[in-house]
């Protein structure tokens, strides 16, 4: 996931705040005015502190702890380039008050609430001051034994994973909470005698996946039941030795996390992140030795007291920002991410609510958030010294995000931990210095085994040669007599044949001389006269055998022919009552057929009303829809919002009514009538009741979608094929329907009916369709090979605008998939739209003035760069040149930051840059 999603300016403030200052700051607060968080008063050491408990003794493992309450940190977000256009006439929603701790939430403009907290955080405040009130405490706490964790809550866009994940790459006073705590942590350890290891996770929808190892995608949580600790033994643990490898491990993560493209953000998690730091540090014994010595053998005799070694870990927890689904557009499989999303949030609230109000049961088990931050949060095994801070937006536009997202700081002010120092003895060092001197005998016992071994095989290897040499020479003697041998045998062939050829010459001679004595022989002409007309009369008794058996088997035909004569009399007497029943079943069926044409008829006037009334409906919105347009600027315009959508409330209920009243099948039969305006009608039908996500799996489960394709397939009516194409891209917004589509060769069939088309509204829906199956990861390869790509590409000789802003979506989401696929590895080479010729496209409408088209265009470009494949074919089509442009005069910020980021990362566009003498900064 991007974390140059919000660009925090450094701060003017001097932060000279003492590393251990946060206990004052929590103590002495004054009673807020619309909380009570604050009333209860919790020691220094407790609420930010970095000194450990005192009166501590090894081999404790936390039964005594001591209270401190979850500390909170408010932080703003400054406006960022939509919001200071979009927002320039209005004014801040909140208000800060950071020398007082306060903050004050603009209900209207005459009203305002005031609430306090721990620390108050303007636009303005740097990342080393965040770090030093919100996190440094509870570091400290970590390398004193205490578990800690540290969490960012607030609405999508407000940053979050800037707050606490920000490498700072390109300026290390943007380094985030994440580096600066491994930063201190390596300051303050010996890695001779103490160790870091370092897991780091993702809950995405409702699943624990590891972000160091992604085919380890379902790890199991464990609770100790009688601690109450949370493990996961099925994750990855790294050892970190330095700076560097944890920076390399956060990249690795980052670039396996789960994004996503919304309104509200470019690159919107989709996933909570977890980062695990595991910290044991061994104590120094009396005499001054360390408690992790080398073990020699000398030391053995002075102290067999096991050493002692304390145990912390740090947690921190980037949640997924919560989303309003009509702000921040999400739709298809991102709609169903955002829905775990706000459910786990939602989970989340719960159980804080709960502990805020010490009631007695605490719904922990109604998340695998929850369960994984059991231990961060009150309750009997609580045991984490936690910090949290929630991010927000200045933005009026969004008061009720801001709102909950204080209301939740507000209760979580409230709960309580008991934090426990974890301590324990080190059998494991003591055991290792006892068996140091017993390893070292070992190890001399092995050599001198070794050494006696190698004699053994050196022998033994001798042997083998000398045996080997034997063989040999025996084996060429053998093949040197062998070969003699047979050339005796070929010379012994050759002179037999040889007398042989003699012996026939001369035969053959002495049977010529001996035919020519001899006369024709007269009487055994005769005798084979005599033998051919015997064998004549011989021939002529077959023959009149054989008519014999022609005439008895004639004779038998005859007799079976009157049989089946008798019979067929039979079967013709039967056959006139069979004909005299099927006569009375024909009137039958005359008569349901004029039943079924009655109520044919009444379905087509329904029918026809129906489609007047969606007609009007259309007109009314498309009125609506540009009024709406028109006075966008006008901020009352919000409270019109509910008048707008009472045309589409009149369209659903004669839908719905039709629906009840005839049924799903008899709709569906309607679309293989023989009557175009019958199919018309019906085809228009189904597409409104596909536009409802929750008619769309009966209708694909009663033959909907396959009776659509047929349309496609067979008609040649343009109005079927616009309002066809258009029932399948609403279907083609669901997964499981996107290969349902494609393995009845969906796409081909929007392929076909793209390039007949000549009206821009059916092009724009079958280039809808086919953008939401470029969506899909799994289908990229078929997609293309079946003329998707080259069906999008072709639509753009329409020259429409909305034809157009779909096939820039539809590039945009395919070029996002193919980024996500190389980043994770399951891709290679170069991208298959720049094969097909999209990037010349791209390139040329870089700078179109229609805003719909030209954002997805940028993003596609972002989203190409991102694969070092593409750029040698980028800079060759002069697509470098638009990527600066975008990372300088883009009107959004996460777009620009994105492109800069892609630029920067790039060796070869860096290269590029260099030699045009280019500078991005």
């Amino acid at each position: 996931m991007s974390t140059s999603t919000v660009n925090y300016r450094n701060g003017t403030q001097r932060s000279s705040l003492r590393t251990q200052s946060s206990g004052s700051t929590s103590g002495g607060q004054k009673p807020p005015v619309k909380s009570k968080t604050v009333l209860r008063k919790s020691s220094p050491a407790a609420l930010g502190g970095g000194g450990s408990v005192s009166g501590s003794k090894a081999g404790n493992t936390g039964d005594a702890g001591v209270p401190g309450r979850v500390r909170v940190a408010v932080r703003l977000r400054p406006r960022h380039g939509e919001e200071l256009i979009a927002d320039a006439d209005f004014a801040d929603c909140v208000e800060l008050q950071p020398e007082v701790k306060r903050l004050k939430l603009r209900k209207n403009n005459w009203d305002t609430d005031t609430f306090e907290f721990d620390e108050v955080l303007t636009e303005y405040a740097s990342q080393k001051r965040v770090y030093e009130v919100v996190a440094k405490p509870v570091v400290e706490g970590v390398l004193d034994g205490y578990n800690g964790t540290i969490m960012a809550y607030g609405q999508t866009g407000t940053g979050k994973t800037y707050t606490l994940g920000q490498l700072g790459e390109e300026d290390v006073a943007d380094r985030g909470i994440m580096v600066r705590a491994m930063e201190d942590i390596l300051a303050e350890v010996s890695l001779e005698t103490d160790s870091i290891s370092v897991s780091y996770l993702q809950l995405y929808m409702e699943t624990v996946q590891d972000l160091l190892d992604p085919a380890n995608d379902n790890i199991a949580i464990v609770e100790d039941p009688k601690t109450g600790d949370v493990s996961l033994p099925g994750a990855t643990l790294v050892e970190i030795s330095d700076q560097h490898s944890f920076l390399e491990l956060l990249q690795l993560g980052e670039a396996h996390r789960f994004a996503a493209n919304t309104k509200l953000n470019t690159e919107s998690s989709r996933s909570h992140a977890i980062l695990m730091v595991n910290v044991r540090r061994s104590l120094k014994t009396r005499d001054g030795l360390s408690s992790e010595s080398n073990g020699n053998s000398h030391m053995t005799t002075k102290s067999l007291k096991p050493p002692v070694v304390r145990k912390g870990k740090l947690v921190v927890v980037d949640l997924a920002g919560s989303e309003r689904i009509n702000k921040s557009g999400s739709e298809g499989h991102t709609l169903e991410e955002a829905k775990s999303i706000n459910l786990s949030l939602s989970a989340l609230g719960k159980c804080i609510n709960a502990l805020a109000e010490n009631s007695s049961h605490v719904p922990f088990r109604d998340s695998k958030l929850t369960r994984l931050l059991r231990d961060s949060f009150g309750g009997k095994f609580c045991t984490a010294r936690t910090s949290l801070v929630i991010t927000i937006g200045p933005s009026p536009r969004h008061r009720g995000e801001t709102t909950s997202t204080i209301m939740f700081g507000q209760r979580a002010m409230k709960v309580e931990n008991m934090v426990k120092l974890k301590e324990e003895f080190d059998y494991k060092s003591l055991s290792k210095r006892l068996e140091l001197q017993l390893d070292n005998l070992i190890e001399e016992n092995e050599r001198q085994q070794k050494a006696f071994v190698d004699e053994i095989e050196r022998i033994t290897v001798e042997a083998h040669n000398q045996i080997s040499e034997a063989e040999k020479r025996y084996a060429n003697a053998l093949e040197e007599e062998k070969l003699r041998y047979q050339n005796d045998y070929m010379e012994s062939i050759k002179k037999l044949e040889e007398n042989w050829s003699k012996n026939q010459k001369k035969l053959a001679a002495e049977r010529l001389a001996l035919g020519e004595k001899n006369g024709p022989d007269i009487t055994s002409n005769g005798n084979r006269s005599i033998a051919s007309a015997s064998e004549e009369v011989s021939e002529l008794k077959k023959m009149l055998q054989k008519e014999a058996q022609l005439k008895m088997a004639a004779e038998e035909e005859v007799n079976k022919l009157k049989h089946q004569l008798t019979e067929l009399k039979k079967v013709e007497a039967s056959g006139n009552s069979e004909i005299m029943r099927l006569h009375k079943m024909l009137e039958n069926e005359t008569e349901q057929k004029e039943k079924l044409e009655g109520e044919l008829a009444t379905l087509h006037t329904q029918l026809l009303q129906l489609s007047f009334t969606a007609d009007e409906t259309r007109q009314n919105l498309e009125k609506h829809s540009s009024e709406k347009t028109s006075g966008a600027q006008d901020s009352l315009s919000q409270l019109r919002l509910p008048q707008i959508q009472d045309p589409g409330n009149a369209e659903r209920l004669p839908v719905a009514r039709l629906f009840e009243q005839v049924g799903l099948q008899k709709i569906l039969s309607l679309l293989e009538a023989e009557d175009a305006d019958v199919r018309i009608h019906a085809v228009k039908v189904v597409a409104n009741l596909a536009a409802e996500e929750a008619n769309q799996q009966q209708i694909v489960e009663a033959g909907g979608l396959t009776s659509l394709l047929m349309l496609l397939r067979t008609t040649e009516d343009e109005t079927i094929h616009r309002v066809a194409a258009g029932a399948v891209a609403n279907l083609a917004m669901n997964e499981t329907n996107q290969e349902l589509i494609m393995d009845q060769g969906g796409i081909g069939l929007l392929s076909s009916t793209a390039a007949n088309a000549q009206d821009p509204q059916t092009l724009r829906m079958v280039a809808g369709a086919i953008a939401n199956l470029c969506g899909n990861d799994k289908l990229q390869t078929k997609l293309r090979s079946e003329g998707g790509i080259a069906a999008l590409l072709g639509m753009v000789r329409c020259g429409h605008p909305d034809v157009l802003a779909q096939v820039a979506r539809g590039i945009a989401n395919f070029a996002k998939c193919e980024s996500r696929a190389s980043t994770q590895g399951t891709k290679r080479g170069k991208s298959l739209l720049i094969e097909d010729g999209a990037l010349s496209w791209i390139v040329q409408n870089a700078k179109t003035d229609t805003s719909a088209i030209r954002r997805h265009i940028e993003l596609a470009l972002c989203h190409l760069a991102q694969h070092e494949g593409n750029a040698k074919e980028m800079v060759k089509e002069g697509a470098i040149w638009e990527l600066v442009r975008i990372s300088k005069d883009c009107s959004r910020e996460d777009i620009r930051s994105l492109a800069h980021r892609t630029l920067t990362s790039s060796p070869t566009f860096l290269t590029e840059l260099r030699r045009l003498r280019v500078d991005i900064r």
